[in-house]
């Protein structure tokens, strides 16, 4: 009886807390995000220019758009659009229960799930949409009457950050052409990256069934003694996400894998190998990777000696951005321009959508509104992300991302090596593929323990 008691408290706790935080995180406050006009936006390896001859800023509010020519809104434009683009995984509310809680929500404790959720989207749409690919809806994106934002003021920084960048003061009305965007003539091209636009949404939806929802992580999590409910490091989540993919039985994935860098360090033939591993089906072709890559830029805080580094990886086209953020908050960093980080915030709470269904709302899964963060305000604990979709693709990249760490390195040692061979090779254990009671080894648990929630900042 005493024990029923005792689950009964916890269960009203649990109930106390996750009202709390969907009541905390429900609020969106109106803040303004200033872009140079006079300095570059790198998106995930895509540059943007909003220069003119006037000198000053611009903000998501507004002011200072009316100067601006139809040149560079044009470019303004296209940044938008790239940005909306990127999935966006936030806090949700009124999910299925998580197996063994009471927890109907991940407010308040799930952020660095969710940037880690956001880190492997990108990858997957740089495996099946490409780079260069942008939601055609994503500048209606503030018309949606879609019932999953949880609170009216989305809908208001949406309408006003449009309207500042189109120097409009009142949200365009759209036609009734617009509107029926599920009625547009599209080419096959088009239909067929809708339908992984969706599927990989799906993927990260928040169900028991989805391959990489929160519910599969947290399961992943607890091999290694993490439950819903507690925090997680971004290089836990590096190791929950290689776990999530290599679990993940949709044919679908079977051409992608998750390395995770040992000590800083990425053995080139072990990444091959992955690379090289027979897909399910049978057939011998080799594997697109997703190299995580968990850091540590500084002491208690970020060495600046870093940010140009942190700023030419940003500036990759096949990075797929950054799992950090600033002290006890994660965030998704994508971007940067002079010394500022753009980033997606997932600490806002939506509520629960069914991506079982045909055709459920999509809105939700894009950010409107882009946030900057200054450098010096990020947290030195983050894991680094990279896409190579064949060997070659690899090889390319350690070498260039090689030059960079040798060219932006003060010290002797780089953040973060790439050496030939496979990690047994330097006394190193290899991370098991097929571990079903652990998600670690005992030296992987080692190595990991400066990288635990319990020394760092919690993010």
């Amino acid at each position: 009886m005493e024990a029923t008691g005792t689950d009964e408290v916890e269960k009203i706790k649990s109930k106390f807390m996750s009202a709390w935080h969907n009541m905390k995180y429900s609020w969106v406050l109106k803040t303004k995000t200033y872009f140079s006009r006079n300095s570059p936006v790198f998106l995930l390896g895509k540059c943007y220019h909003f220069k003119t001859d006037e000198s000053g800023e611009l903000s998501t509010d507004g002011s200072n758009f009316d100067k601006i020519n139809t040149e560079i809104s044009g470019n303004v434009e296209e940044f938008r659009k790239d940005f909306i683009s990127r999935i966006w995984l936030t806090y949700r509310e009124e999910f299925p229960q998580i197996k063994g809680s009471a927890l109907t929500t991940d407010c308040g404790w799930g952020c660095t799930l969710r940037t880690g959720q956001m880190l492997l989207a990108q990858g997957l749409m740089l495996h099946f949409l490409g780079r260069a690919w942008v939601w055609p809806d994503a500048l209606d994106i503030d018309n949606s009457d879609s019932e999953s934002w949880t609170a009216h003021t989305v809908k208001k920084l949406t309408a006003s950050f449009e309207a500042s960048l189109t120097a409009e003061r009142e949200p365009k009305i759209l036609s009734n052409h617009h509107q029926g965007t599920l009625k547009r003539n599209c080419d096959d091209s088009e239909m067929r990256n809708e339908v992984y636009h969706r599927k990989i949404i799906s993927w990260f939806g928040d169900s028991p069934l989805a391959a990489f929802g929160l519910h599969q992580l947290i399961e992943c999590g607890k091999k290694s003694g993490k439950i819903a409910g507690d925090w997680y490091g971004p290089a836990v989540v590096a190791h929950i996400l290689r776990k999530a993919v290599e679990e993940a039985r949709d044919p679908e994935l079977q051409g992608v894998t998750v390395y995770v860098a040992q000590d800083c360090t990425v053995y080139s033939s072990d990444v091959i190998d992955r690379q090289c591993s027979f897909m399910d089906s049978g057939k011998a072709d080799t594997k697109a990777v997703i190299i995580l890559v968990p850091v540590r830029l500084g002491g208690e805080r970020t060495n600046m000696d870093y940010i140009e580094f942190v700023k030419g990886i940003l500036s990759l086209e096949y990075c797929v951005g950054i799992i950090g953020g600033k002290p006890k908050q994660s965030y998704y960093f994508a971007g940067f321009q002079d010394d500022s980080l753009i980033y997606m915030d997932p600490h806002y709470c939506q509520s629960f959508v069914d991506v079982s269904i045909k055709d459920f709302p999509l809105e939700s899964f894009h950010c409107p509104s882009p946030k900057k963060m200054s450098f010096k305000k990020m947290d030195p604990s983050c894991t680094i992300g990279f896409y190579c979709r064949t060997v070659q693709d690899f090889e390319k990249a350690s070498e260039e991302i090689t030059k960079m760490l040798k060219s932006s390195s003060k010290e002797k040692y780089p953040l973060f090596t790439f050496v030939k061979g496979h990690s047994r090779d330097y006394d190193f254990a290899s991370s098991p593929l097929h571990e079903e009671n652990d998600l670690f080894s005992e030296d992987e648990k080692k190595r990991l323990k400066r990288f635990s929630t319990e020394e760092f900042v919690l993010l």
